[in-house]
């Protein structure tokens, strides 16, 4: 049968607006998807539906869907998208009120059974992530748009395929193909040069959005449209590979792909080749997130110019004590951005952070505020502030949880309102880590120079609940060949010293010439809870490329 074009419009609830436009009309596609949940958006969500039941989803998704539905139904493009976040039903009838009003005749169907917040007392928002077969039956049954609720990131692409392709759900390696080009389009335009480590390799200033052309056998070409910006290169894919992952099986509701037999091939300019993805039966249980209002948050920065910063530090905490005495949870940073004979007044100043977390609001807003405020004539020598603090604001917290795959009903409600029940995997296998495969041969004894890691290697991070992932991969053989030793587990502690305390797993994957890591409860309670100064663990790898090893010369 055909390739399948598949496209991505939208990596998160925010996304870069005119992008499902550019895609339409920047050349062929079959279907357009659209990411638009993450684990912060359910709590957004959630925070909405309180103060409006009919509310719940994505409602970027409906305006751009008011500029760009005539030219997906005159081009004959489906268009797929997880924008229905708590409510997909009630995103499918705007849409279709929207298509009523603009006189545009596309069928719209839905998939439904991930909510299952009355099971979980106490939470805002509890969804189980489903596969992609509800997709596929709606497609199926002659959807133009489906829309979903929860559902995996990759079943955006797999329910496509299997409905294009026919695929069954014990057809494991294609199904894991699809996955792994389902997580490759899933963050938009991570994939084509967007936030990746070698950015100088081309023009980033507005990357195109990536697309799969995806083959019967789950193989795929990971691309973008001619003329659009950014690039397309094994590195970029190998980034987005790794992103938000952790070991060898990439465990999903319709399958668990194995990452440790994936092959990238540069296929001409910004195409790469995917080839090769084995695929395993699914685990017996479907993931749900859990996301619950976590208690009031409030913070405020102190400026600290000039001499005696450290004092100036413990003279501010020594008066603001008192009044955080009471107060479930008090974090200090002092962050040193100063230099010595600075030429500028900000280059000479550090910040002391404050940080307050309390289930009353009353004590995380006024006991910072208020005490904060009064200090302003009355501490060290240049006392400001960045912003003054305010009231204690609501934060969230996340948990994952997993229910058995039958313990969720499934469903697909078709443009025609027949509801077609989605089963469970049938054949399933319990998730167990890969041993660990040898490393290649080291690199033969020689001189070193004492270098950032960034030169040799490229990263990326990201956040999964409270854990954080960082992947690291090398370019070439050689540089690989000195990483696989050199950054163990403990290596990385050291250079990481916020992981120095937690359980750092290291996962090597020979193919793709990488190591991913992960760090439990480095995030605390996750995004929502803004634990630590980069909450989502962006820049993680980031930071990890800027420390210095001793590397061998003959790799610089």
């Amino acid at each position: 049968m055909s390739v399948l074009r598949v496209g991505n419009a939208s990596g998160f609830y925010g996304d870069r607006f005119d992008a499902m436009r550019e895609m339409l009309t920047g050349g062929p596609l079959d279907v357009l998807t659209g990411d638009y949940l993450a684990e912060l958006t359910m709590l957004i969500l959630g925070r909405d539906r309180l103060k409006n039941p009919d509310a719940g989803y994505a409602r970027t998704f409906l305006r751009q869907l008011e500029e760009c539905l005539g030219l997906a139904h005159e081009r004959g493009v489906r268009i797929v998208a997880n924008a229905g976040g708590l409510n997909p039903a009630g995103l499918a009838d705007a849409v279709r009120a929207l298509a009523d009003r603009l006189g545009i005749p596309v069928r719209v169907a839905h998939v439904e059974g991930d909510d299952l917040t009355a099971a979980h007392p106490g939470t805002l928002a509890a969804h189980a992530y489903l596969g992609g077969f509800g997709i596929a039956e709606c497609l199926r049954a002659g959807a133009d748009v489906v829309v979903t609720g929860r559902v995996t990131d990759a079943a955006l692409v797999t329910g496509p395929a299997a409905a294009h392709f026919g695929w069954q759900p014990t057809e494991h390696d294609r199904l894991a193909g699809a996955v792994v080009a389902g997580h490759v389009l899933e963050c938009g335009a991570q994939a084509t040069g967007g936030n990746y480590a070698f950015f100088r390799d081309g023009d980033v200033r507005r990357p195109g959005f990536p697309l799969a052309e995806v083959h019967a056998d789950g193989s795929c070409v990971i691309t973008k449209h001619d003329g659009t910006g950014g690039f397309v290169d094994v590195g970029t894919v190998t980034a987005q590979l790794l992103y938000e992952t952790g070991g060898a099986r990439y465990a999903g509701p319709d399958v668990t792909a194995r990452l440790d037999t994936v092959r990238l091939t540069q296929d001409g300019p910004d195409r790469v080749r995917i080839d090769g993805v084995r695929g395993e039966a699914p685990p017996p249980t479907l993931k749900v997130g859990l996301n619950r209002l976590g208690g009031f948050r409030n913070e405020v920065a102190f400026v600290l110019t000039g001499l005696d910063v450290e004092a100036k530090a413990a003279l501010v905490r020594a008066q603001m004590e008192p009044a955080l005495g009471e107060v479930a949870d008090v974090r200090w940073d002092l962050v040193r951005t100063d230099r010595p004979d600075a030429p500028t007044e900000e280059t000479a100043s550090a910040l002391l952070r404050l940080v307050v977390r309390d289930p009353d609001p009353e004590k995380a807003g006024r006991a910072l505020s208020g005490a904060a405020v009064e200090l302003a004539l009355s501490s060290y020598p240049g006392f400001h502030v960045l912003a003054p603090p305010g009231k204690g604001a609501p934060y969230g917290v996340f948990e994952a949880a997993h229910v058995p795959q039958d313990a969720v009903d499934h469903v697909a409600v078709l443009h025609d309102g027949r509801r077609v029940p989605v089963a469970p995997a049938k054949d399933t296998a319990a998730l167990e880590a890969v041993p660990e495969p040898p490393p290649p041969p080291p690199l033969p004894p020689g001189p070193t120079r004492r270098a950032p890691l960034g030169l040799v290697a490229g990263a990326r991070s990201g956040d999964k609940g409270g854990d954080a992932n960082i992947g690291v991969w090398a370019r070439t053989d050689e540089a690989w060949r000195w990483l696989a030793h050199e950054l163990t587990a403990d290596r990385l502690a050291e250079l990481i010293p916020e992981a120095r305390d937690l359980p750092v797993t290291r996962h090597t994957l020979p193919g793709l010439r990488a190591l991913n890591f992960v760090v439990e409860g480095i995030l605390g309670e996750g995004v929502a809870a803004q634990a630590r100064f980069d909450p989502q663990a962006k820049a993680l790898g980031e930071w990890l490329r800027a420390r210095h090893l001793d590397i061998p010369e003959v790799l610089l």
